[in-house]
């Protein structure tokens, strides 16, 4: 039986950059472009209707910009894992998309094959991080609300799942890896997520690069 595409949302309030992305994709036939979105407005109705796997999501547009946007589908918990694709890389920028939901952010400079090998990584529940943003945020993303944080440390195995989470292997690999149930590891996830009070993979990926957990010229 075949795998169906990754269905795709583009938004983007450039026609061209639209057009760029759809062309890009209509070459692998495991991706499939359903629907594009000139703005945040647009994103969150078609998030809804269309019921896109992955959103590529620029930030700057008229009406809503992608951030309040990422935010309400977010919101929604759609199944749609939201893929940043925008020009701007500073802190203002970036550290609001991750905070709001997304699970990845990508420069519109990144290579054709980094654009979709970034839409396979989110699609299965992996961060996608460009390398610069990575590093940029590692000293600026922090768990949410610290005053309340768990007294209990994470365990030597939830460290051992946080390490090879961070170090992109889906919950499968880690499972295969770690000969353990599937489901075992997204209770594990579950708690180190807790524990920290962190919101999604990508945020727990930049914790793990932060404290040392893992290194980040070893695992980009």
């Amino acid at each position: 039986m075949s795998i169906p595409p990754i269905r795709i949302l583009i938004v983007d309030d450039h026609d061209i950059v639209r057009r760029g992305l759809r062309a890009l994709l209509d070459e692998f036939d495991d991706l499939e472009v359903v629907a594009e979105a000139s703005n945040g407005v647009q994103a969150v109705q078609l998030a809804e209707s269309e019921e896109p796997d992955v959103i590529l999501m620029d930030l700057i547009m008229p009406e809503m910009d992608g951030v309040e946007a990422t935010r309400q589908i977010a919101e929604k918990e759609t199944k749609a894992r939201i893929l940043v694709i925008t020009t701007y890389g500073g802190d203002e920028h970036v550290i609001p998309a991750i905070k709001s939901g997304a699970h990845g952010y990508m420069l519109k400079d990144s290579g054709s094959e980094q654009v979709v090998d970034a839409i396979r990584q989110v699609h299965r529940g992996e961060p996608a991080l460009h390398p610069d943003i990575a590093r940029a945020l590692i000293q600026e993303i922090r768990p949410e609300k610290p005053e309340k944080a768990a007294p209990d440390p994470l365990t030597a195995r939830e460290l051992e799942v946080l390490s090879l989470m961070a170090g992109g292997l889906s919950n499968r690999e880690i499972a295969d890896r770690l000969v353990i149930a599937e489901v075992t590891v997204r209770s594990h996830i579950s708690r180190i997520l807790d524990k920290l009070h962190l919101a999604n993979r990508v945020q727990a990926t930049l914790y793990a690069l932060r404290e040392g957990v893992v290194d980040l010229d070893e695992n980009p």
